[in-house]
């Protein structure tokens, strides 16, 4: 493994546990301590991490957005197994809006043969799936393009969901929480998803298990907005019972 993918798989770990140990990383890599060690010298120098005795935790605001790539390498396998169920869902002559996002672009590769449908979506690289679709109806938001998502943004992209009403919203998230909500890194992505909620006449989120249970920047709504859950199933039962009790349906793949 390179150093840069080693830096990178490192950082993961810090997204998912919030902290690592200098004899994890050693056992896990196959390197020396002091490779580890100097791992963590170089992150901690760049701002992504701090070094605590034995390890390191992560130095992150709610407000850091990793980037799209490098969300796309984690939780791979679960985020295809949700975007597949996910597509389950969808209905010939279905109108639906796809939200930005690793989970939601999973969703979109399972579309991409279905027939009769209306997407509306604010995402460049779900638009590059679908588009070669001549039965699907695809409707690009417009807006202020956001260079490191290739999404859209800003009052044009809010303006055009505020125009639709569909049948099936399918809602990313940053976090997830039974307090604070549904929380967005990006306060102008969480305005577009706002805007979405107002016209969806079903609402169904789609987030890996790594996302309950944190909170990010900006509040999108509070758990009352949502019809349907997918997730994975190495999420904490105890977490679906809550959300079953809230008369949320949930579904794991």
């Amino acid at each position: 493994m390179l150093s840069e993918e080693r830096h990178q798989a490192i950082l993961n770990l810090l997204e998912n546990q919030g902290a690592v140990q200098v004899t994890d990383l050693v056992a896990q890599f196959d390197v020396s301590e002091m490779t580890i060690r100097r791992d963590l010298d170089i992150l901690e120098r760049k701002g992504l991490l701090r070094r605590v005795h034995g390890g390191a935790v992560s130095d992150r605001g709610r407000s850091y957005e990793p980037p799209f790539m490098s969300r796309s390498t984690t939780q791979q396998e679960e985020k295809a197994c949700i975007g597949k169920l996910a597509a389950e869902l969808v209905r010939s002559g279905d109108s639906i809006t796809l939200d930005v996002g690793t989970t939601t672009l999973e969703i979109a590769r399972h579309l991409a043969a279905k027939q009769n449908l209306t997407i509306i979506t604010p995402c460049f690289q779900i638009a590059s799936l679908l588009c070669q679709n001549p039965d699907i109806r695809l409707i690009l938001t417009g807006g202020i393009l956001r260079p490191s998502e290739l999404s859209m943004v800003g009052p044009i992209a809010e303006q055009t969901f505020r125009q639709f009403f569909v049948d099936k919203l399918f809602l990313g998230a940053a976090g997830v929480d039974f307090e604070a909500g549904l929380t967005e890194f990006n306060l102008e992505d969480t305005m577009v998803k706002k805007a979405m909620l107002q016209s969806a006449k079903q609402v169904i989120l789609v987030a890996d298990s790594s996302k309950f249970n944190r909170v990010a920047f900006t509040s999108i709504a509070s758990l009352d907005v949502l019809d349907v859950v997918i997730t994975d199933r190495l999420l904490d039962p105890a977490i679906v019972e809550k959300l079953e009790g809230l008369d949320i349906e949930v579904m794991l793949a």
